[in-house]
């Protein structure tokens, strides 16, 4: 009986430790390329997950969130892109020239803003965000700030402008 039990108990363990050494699987998402955020953009709607509005003063270097509803984003495959804020009440219309990546590896939507005389490998500064999905029509970008004691979202809804 000792032995059945002593092999049972290796079998289990081994088992075990065979599971814990298995290669890990994602559940079924596909990672996002360059070529699936590449194209121009419609900042439709932004949102918050796990701190209120209010407390969010500003955002991505400008006054407030609120200036990037509406604009476009036009984000080109080599890299080189910008971003044009609507006229609003409380901000200015502009343009902004920016350098932007996508890593596959954390899954970041990464970019520079690049003003007048700029090259990218120079800048130093920039913004660095979580790419929550894009399937080729609509895309969200996460920007995570500390609320707290927690990490709570700045949350980008995009959608794929017509052509």
């Amino acid at each position: 009986m000792k032995r059945i039990f002593l092999i049972a108990a290796l079998i289990c363990s081994s088992l075990i430790v065979l599971q814990s050494c298995s290669p890990k699987t994602t559940s079924g998402t596909v990672a996002v390329k360059r070529g699936d955020v590449s194209g121009n953009w419609v900042l439709n709607d932004i949102t918050f997950d796990g701190i209120p509005e209010i407390a969010v003063k500003s955002f991505l270097g400008e006054s407030s969130y609120k200036c990037f509803v509406g604009s476009t984003w036009s984000l080109t495959n080599s890299g080189n892109g910008s971003y044009s804020l609507p006229s609003s009440a409380t901000c200015a219309a502009k343009t902004q020239s920016i350098f932007w990546s996508v890593s596959t590896a954390d899954e970041t939507f990464q970019f520079k803003k690049l003003y007048e005389g700029d090259k990218a490998k120079n800048v130093t500064e920039g913004y660095r965000l979580m790419l929550s999905s894009s399937d080729g029509n609509s895309m969200v970008i996460k920007s995570p700030i500390e609320y707290g004691s927690k990490t709570a979202y700045i949350v980008m809804n995009f959608t794929k402008a017509a052509k």
